[in-house]
Protein backbone atom coordinates (compact mmCIF):
# COMPACT_ATOMS: atom_id res chain seq x y z
CA UNK A 1 0.00 0.00 0.00
CA UNK A 2 1.02 3.68 -0.65
CA UNK A 3 0.97 5.88 2.55
CA UNK A 4 1.47 9.62 3.07
CA UNK A 5 2.85 10.34 6.19
CA UNK A 6 2.68 14.05 7.19
CA UNK A 7 4.87 14.33 10.06
CA UNK A 8 7.47 16.91 10.42
CA UNK A 9 9.62 15.49 13.53
CA UNK A 10 12.51 13.46 11.61
CA UNK A 11 12.83 10.91 14.53
CA UNK A 12 9.21 9.76 14.42
CA UNK A 13 8.86 9.56 10.78
CA UNK A 14 12.08 7.70 10.64
CA UNK A 15 10.88 5.50 12.73
CA UNK A 16 6.99 5.14 11.58
CA UNK A 17 8.64 4.99 7.43
CA UNK A 18 10.88 1.86 9.15
CA UNK A 19 7.89 -0.22 10.00
CA UNK A 20 5.87 0.33 7.56
CA UNK A 21 8.54 -1.11 5.56
CA UNK A 22 9.08 -3.94 7.42
CA UNK A 23 5.09 -4.62 6.65
CA UNK A 24 5.30 -4.32 3.06
CA UNK A 25 3.98 -0.70 2.97
CA UNK A 26 5.68 1.78 0.75
CA UNK A 27 5.79 5.60 2.31
CA UNK A 28 6.14 8.90 1.43
CA UNK A 29 7.24 11.17 4.01
CA UNK A 30 6.32 15.35 3.74
CA UNK A 31 7.26 17.96 6.37
CA UNK A 32 4.11 20.61 5.13
CA UNK A 33 0.59 20.34 4.90
CA UNK A 34 0.60 21.89 1.58
CA UNK A 35 2.37 18.73 0.64
CA UNK A 36 -0.53 16.56 1.59
CA UNK A 37 -2.21 18.06 -0.94
CA UNK A 38 0.32 17.62 -4.21
CA UNK A 39 1.00 14.11 -3.22
CA UNK A 40 -2.21 12.75 -1.94
CA UNK A 41 -3.54 11.43 -5.58
CA UNK A 42 -0.53 8.57 -5.58
CA UNK A 43 -1.11 7.53 -1.94
CA UNK A 44 -3.90 4.93 -0.08
CA UNK A 45 -3.66 6.60 2.91
CA UNK A 46 -2.54 9.66 4.71
CA UNK A 47 -1.26 9.50 8.22
CA UNK A 48 -1.34 13.10 9.38
CA UNK A 49 0.11 14.90 12.47
CA UNK A 50 -2.06 17.76 12.89
CA UNK A 51 1.36 20.06 14.32
CA UNK A 52 2.66 20.46 11.18
CA UNK A 53 4.76 23.30 11.06
CA UNK A 54 2.93 25.63 7.68
CA UNK A 55 -0.37 24.98 8.79
CA UNK A 56 -2.76 23.38 11.30
CA UNK A 57 -3.41 19.77 10.49
CA UNK A 58 -7.24 20.52 11.13
CA UNK A 59 -7.22 23.13 7.68
CA UNK A 60 -5.22 20.29 5.97
CA UNK A 61 -7.97 17.57 6.56
CA UNK A 62 -10.68 19.99 5.77
CA UNK A 63 -8.97 21.13 2.46
CA UNK A 64 -8.15 17.43 1.58
CA UNK A 65 -12.16 16.61 2.22
CA UNK A 66 -12.65 18.76 -0.27
CA UNK A 67 -11.24 16.78 -3.39
CA UNK A 68 -10.98 13.40 -2.30
CA UNK A 69 -11.98 10.34 -0.25
CA UNK A 70 -8.81 8.80 1.03
CA UNK A 71 -8.20 6.73 4.03
CA UNK A 72 -6.49 9.52 6.40
CA UNK A 73 -5.51 8.08 9.94
CA UNK A 74 -4.99 10.86 12.35
CA UNK A 75 -1.71 10.63 14.77
CA UNK A 76 -0.94 13.40 16.94
CA UNK A 77 -0.09 14.76 20.25
CA UNK A 78 -3.66 16.36 20.40
CA UNK A 79 -5.39 13.95 22.84
CA UNK A 80 -8.13 16.98 23.92
CA UNK A 81 -11.64 16.20 23.49
CA UNK A 82 -12.67 19.18 21.22
CA UNK A 83 -9.25 18.39 18.65
CA UNK A 84 -10.77 14.51 18.17
CA UNK A 85 -14.34 15.43 18.01
CA UNK A 86 -13.06 18.31 15.15
CA UNK A 87 -11.31 15.80 13.61
CA UNK A 88 -13.60 12.81 13.38
CA UNK A 89 -16.10 15.47 12.00
CA UNK A 90 -13.66 16.43 9.32
CA UNK A 91 -13.83 12.89 7.90
CA UNK A 92 -10.67 11.58 9.60
CA UNK A 93 -11.18 7.32 9.31
CA UNK A 94 -9.30 6.82 12.32
CA UNK A 95 -7.52 9.51 15.57
CA UNK A 96 -5.03 8.03 17.38
CA UNK A 97 -3.02 9.96 20.25
CA UNK A 98 1.08 9.80 20.49
CA UNK A 99 2.78 8.16 21.92
CA UNK A 100 1.25 5.06 20.04
CA UNK A 101 1.86 1.42 20.02
CA UNK A 102 3.47 0.26 16.37
CA UNK A 103 1.84 -3.11 16.59
CA UNK A 104 -2.28 -1.17 17.49
CA UNK A 105 -1.18 1.69 14.54
CA UNK A 106 -0.44 -1.11 12.13
CA UNK A 107 -3.40 -2.65 12.95
CA UNK A 108 -5.65 0.39 12.72
CA UNK A 109 -4.43 0.87 9.18
CA UNK A 110 -4.93 -2.79 8.53
CA UNK A 111 -8.91 -2.01 9.96
CA UNK A 112 -8.49 0.89 7.70
CA UNK A 113 -8.01 -0.30 4.42
CA UNK A 114 -9.97 -3.30 5.12
CA UNK A 115 -13.11 -1.36 5.54
CA UNK A 116 -12.38 0.44 2.40
CA UNK A 117 -11.25 -2.21 -0.12
CA UNK A 118 -13.42 -2.79 -3.34
CA UNK A 119 -14.83 -6.06 -3.46
CA UNK A 120 -14.23 -8.00 -5.81
CA UNK A 121 -17.24 -9.68 -6.09
CA UNK A 122 -19.97 -8.44 -8.83
CA UNK A 123 -22.85 -9.08 -6.80
CA UNK A 124 -24.69 -5.65 -6.25
CA UNK A 125 -25.79 -6.36 -2.32
CA UNK A 126 -28.70 -3.40 -1.16
CA UNK A 127 -30.58 -2.96 1.78
CA UNK A 128 -34.01 -0.44 1.29
CA UNK A 129 -35.97 0.82 4.56
CA UNK A 130 -38.55 3.53 3.34
CA UNK A 131 -36.76 5.91 0.99
CA UNK A 132 -33.55 4.99 2.31
CA UNK A 133 -31.35 2.17 -0.19
CA UNK A 134 -27.69 1.46 1.28
CA UNK A 135 -25.74 -0.26 -1.67
CA UNK A 136 -23.41 -2.30 0.29
CA UNK A 137 -20.88 -3.21 -2.17
CA UNK A 138 -21.05 0.31 -3.79
CA UNK A 139 -20.88 1.78 -0.62
CA UNK A 140 -23.76 4.40 -2.07
CA UNK A 141 -26.53 5.56 0.03
CA UNK A 142 -29.66 7.34 -1.56
CA UNK A 143 -32.28 9.01 0.39
CA UNK A 144 -35.79 9.68 -1.54
CA UNK A 145 -33.61 9.43 -4.51
CA UNK A 146 -30.76 11.73 -3.77
CA UNK A 147 -27.25 10.46 -2.99
CA UNK A 148 -25.69 11.42 0.32
CA UNK A 149 -22.17 11.88 0.57
CA UNK A 150 -21.10 9.97 3.91
CA UNK A 151 -17.50 10.03 5.32
CA UNK A 152 -15.65 6.66 5.26
CA UNK A 153 -16.58 5.70 8.61
CA UNK A 154 -20.59 6.52 8.67
CA UNK A 155 -20.70 4.59 5.92
CA UNK A 156 -18.67 1.95 8.01
CA UNK A 157 -21.38 1.66 10.81
CA UNK A 158 -24.50 2.37 8.77
CA UNK A 159 -22.46 -1.09 6.51
CA UNK A 160 -22.90 -2.65 9.93
CA UNK A 161 -26.58 -1.86 10.71
CA UNK A 162 -27.98 -1.91 7.52
CA UNK A 163 -26.02 -5.64 7.11
CA UNK A 164 -28.45 -6.58 10.34
CA UNK A 165 -31.06 -4.71 9.81
CA UNK A 166 -33.98 -5.54 12.12
CA UNK A 167 -31.88 -7.16 14.78
CA UNK A 168 -29.82 -5.16 17.39
CA UNK A 169 -26.15 -4.69 17.22
CA UNK A 170 -24.30 -3.78 20.43
CA UNK A 171 -22.03 -0.39 20.45
CA UNK A 172 -18.83 -3.16 21.81
CA UNK A 173 -19.94 -5.06 18.36
CA UNK A 174 -19.85 -1.37 16.21
CA UNK A 175 -16.94 -0.62 17.64
CA UNK A 176 -14.97 -4.29 17.14
CA UNK A 177 -16.06 -4.09 13.39
CA UNK A 178 -15.83 -0.53 12.38
CA UNK A 179 -12.78 0.26 14.29
CA UNK A 180 -11.40 -3.40 15.22
CA UNK A 181 -10.72 -3.07 18.75
CA UNK A 182 -14.26 -3.25 20.27
CA UNK A 183 -11.58 -2.15 23.94
CA UNK A 184 -9.05 -0.07 22.96
CA UNK A 185 -11.24 2.20 20.64
CA UNK A 186 -12.52 6.03 21.69
CA UNK A 187 -15.74 4.85 22.17
CA UNK A 188 -17.14 8.73 22.16
CA UNK A 189 -15.72 8.21 18.62
CA UNK A 190 -18.78 6.23 17.83
CA UNK A 191 -21.35 8.73 19.19
CA UNK A 192 -19.62 11.83 16.90
CA UNK A 193 -20.14 9.80 13.99
CA UNK A 194 -23.69 8.69 14.85
CA UNK A 195 -24.73 12.26 15.46
CA UNK A 196 -23.25 12.93 11.89
CA UNK A 197 -24.79 9.98 10.05
CA UNK A 198 -28.25 10.76 11.22
CA UNK A 199 -28.17 14.40 10.54
CA UNK A 200 -27.31 13.85 7.20
CA UNK A 201 -29.82 10.57 6.42
CA UNK A 202 -32.45 12.79 8.31
CA UNK A 203 -34.95 9.80 8.63
CA UNK A 204 -34.47 10.04 12.86
CA UNK A 205 -36.18 7.12 12.95
CA UNK A 206 -34.13 4.73 11.33
CA UNK A 207 -31.40 4.64 13.57
CA UNK A 208 -33.28 3.15 16.65
CA UNK A 209 -30.86 3.61 19.90
CA UNK A 210 -31.68 0.82 22.00
CA UNK A 211 -30.98 2.22 25.86
CA UNK A 212 -27.81 0.16 27.41
CA UNK A 213 -26.94 -1.87 24.65
CA UNK A 214 -26.82 -0.64 20.96
CA UNK A 215 -28.70 0.58 18.06
CA UNK A 216 -30.94 -0.96 15.17
CA UNK A 217 -31.59 -0.40 11.75
CA UNK A 218 -35.62 0.19 11.05
CA UNK A 219 -37.22 -0.38 8.56
CA UNK A 220 -39.34 2.76 8.15
CA UNK A 221 -43.03 0.75 7.90
CA UNK A 222 -41.39 -1.48 5.37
Amino acid sequence: MQILLAEDDDGVAGALVEVLYDHGHVTRRVRYGRDVLTYHRSSDLLLLDLGLPDTDGLDVLRALRAVSDMSVVVLTARGDERSVVRGLRLGADDYLVKPVRLAELLARIDAVTRRTAVKDDPTQRAVRAGDVEVDLDARRVRVAGAEVELTTKEFDILAVLAGRAGTAVSREQLLDEVWGDAYHAVSRSLDVHLTQLRAKLARPELLTTIRGFGYRFGDLGN
